[in-house]
């Protein structure tokens, strides 16, 4: 992609009909190291690529817990996941002191999702360049969503997002079938060998929640 005179803010489309902004945030998602989320039907799992920027640096955090029975891994902007899994946090926080009960997993990422979309429509905004595969376990059991910058939303069993995750999503395909039924090591297993389908070497952080939080 390259600039031209269509990108200059997210509310302008390009007469092909496109929003060039919005474009680039899942570009930035692209680029971003790889992150893979797994689910049967007891617990899911996450699962990072922990890349340092260069040799200098260390490694940035992927995965962060937003509650005890809910978590993100996140591919894209750092800043951007920082933002988001703190707002997360908040509205986890309010929904427990109001309603004394954890916040159902699908109401969060619908919320997420809406905050995302917000973005896409104000000129004096832009849209967040970071893509959350989002676990969690609540009373209809676990559940495993992904959302984009540009508010859209779905729940998988499997998914791969980030640099090359291609291959890790064709790992997963063709071991799904096996999901359902498998025990948590064996979910971590699975997330352990997806992401090194998108990278040879394999520095990673494991996170897997069920009927109880793990990290």
């Amino acid at each position: 992609m390259f600039r031209n005179q269509y990108d200059t803010d997210v509310t302008t489309w390009s007469p092909a009909g496109r929003l060039h902004q919005i474009e680039y945030a899942m570009e930035a998602v692209k680029q971003g190291s790889a992150a893979i989320g797994l689910r049967s039907s007891t617990h899911v799992v996450l699962g990072t690529l922990l890349r340092a920027a260069s040799e200098l640096s260390s490694y940035q955090r992927k995965v962060f817990k937003i509650d005890d029975h809910m978590g993100i891994a996140i591919a894209g902007l750092n800043a951007d996941g920082r933002v988001l899994s703190r707002y997360m946090r908040n509205e986890c926080i309010n929904h427990n002191f109001v309603f004394e009960s954890p916040m159902p997993v699908g109401r969060l990422v619908t919320q997420v999702a809406d905050k995302s979309q917000v973005s896409t429509q104000r000129a004096s905004a832009r849209p967040y360049g970071v893509g959350l595969l989002v676990a969690g376990y609540d009373e209809s059991g676990p559940h495993l969503y992904n959302t984009d910058p540009s508010g859209n939303y779905f729940e998988y069993y499997a998914m791969a997002i980030g640099a090359r995750s291609q291959a890790a999503k064709t790992y997963l395909e063709r071991k799904f079938e096996g999901f359902k039924e498998a025990s948590l090591d064996e979910l971590v297993k699975h997330a352990l060998f997806a992401v090194k389908e998108s990278l040879q070497f394999l520095p990673c952080s494991p996170l897997a929640f069920g009927g109880r939080a793990y990290e």
